[in-house]
């Protein structure tokens, strides 16, 4: 069986149950950014990274697929239980009530296990020489966090975990370089892709600093939010009074007028249109 073919079979044995289970597990009004959508883009991004790898044969293909989309589903589960670092550890338990859920002997799944409890070890250690699943796991988490959907996912995350929005600008470009380096370490033999997200990486990188340029001149908690520091402080709006993304996509002037915002929860909408593909459109506004 060919890699596609694989990829399928894979799909076709394990994506709706996977899906069951974390939609039984997660609230997604606690944390939209790491529900479902974030798990179906991953396991997207794996599929994208597992074309790229040298394979030995087809039953390590068929073993790797099947891995792969299992972790992928389930990395972040976790966060139902614990938003903070220690969620691959919940996220790792949570696995394995799936396992025997499915009657999947957890021995004959321990990669699995590994990879989902350690692939947010974004200081890289080991990741490599663990196994090769966690590799293409965490390239596929750090592709995630780039574009428009990354500006909404590391804001919402590190809001979440208590950290001033006075800071956050400089920590997630800090984190994101580490992400991105990891993604050029590991397939960056690869032009096309590389190219291809690095665009995206410039996206999030970019928005970043801008607001930490105007971040000394912002007054969080004003009651017209404006520029990149607005967008922020919309996304914080959101989570401290329970909605969702949807409300901002179809009633945006309700919220803010500001250009920049209108540009950016605009631009955010068209790229979830297609957030069940690894084609993520890359127009907007000269910022």
């Amino acid at each position: 069986m060919n890699l596609t073919g694989t990829i399928e079979s894979a799909e076709k044995q394990f994506k709706q149950i996977l899906e069951d289970f974390f939609i039984s597990v997660f609230n997604e009004k606690f944390l939209s950014s790491h529900g479902i959508d974030h798990h179906r883009r991953v396991w997207n991004y794996s599929k994208e990274m597992l074309k790229l790898i040298p394979l030995k044969n087809s039953v390590q293909i068929s073993r790797l697929a099947s891995e792969l989309i299992i972790a992928s589903y389930l990395h972040d589960i976790g966060m139902s239980v614990d938003p903070g670092v220690r969620h691959g550890k919940h996220s790792r338990d949570l696995c394995s009530q799936f396992l025997v859920k499915n009657n999947l002997p957890q021995n004959d799944w321990q990669d699995v296990l590994e990879a989902i409890e350690n692939h947010d070890n974004k200081d890289y250690a080991g990741n490599t020489s663990i196994n090769e699943l966690l590799a293409i796991l965490s390239v596929a988490d750090d592709l995630d966090a780039f574009g428009l959907i990354g500006i909404f996912r590391y804001s919402e995350i590190y809001l979440t975990r208590g950290i001033d929005p006075e800071k956050i600008g400089h920590l997630i470009r800090e984190n994101a370089e580490k992400r991105f380096g990891n993604f050029i370490k590991t397939f960056g033999s690869d032009s096309e892709i590389v190219q291809k997200h690095k665009k995206r990486y410039n996206i999030l990188d970019d928005f970043f600093s801008k607001y930490n340029e105007q971040l000394p001149f912002y007054r969080f908690g004003s009651t017209n939010p404006s520029g990149f520091c607005g967008v922020i402080e919309i996304i914080h709006f959101m989570m401290n009074n329970g909605l969702q993304l949807k409300n901002f996509f179809t009633e945006q002037e309700k919220y803010s007028k500001d250009p920049v915002i209108l540009w950016y929860l605009s631009e955010l909408a068209s790229e979830l249109l297609v957030e069940h593909t690894v084609v993520y459109p890359l127009r907007g506004m000269n910022i």
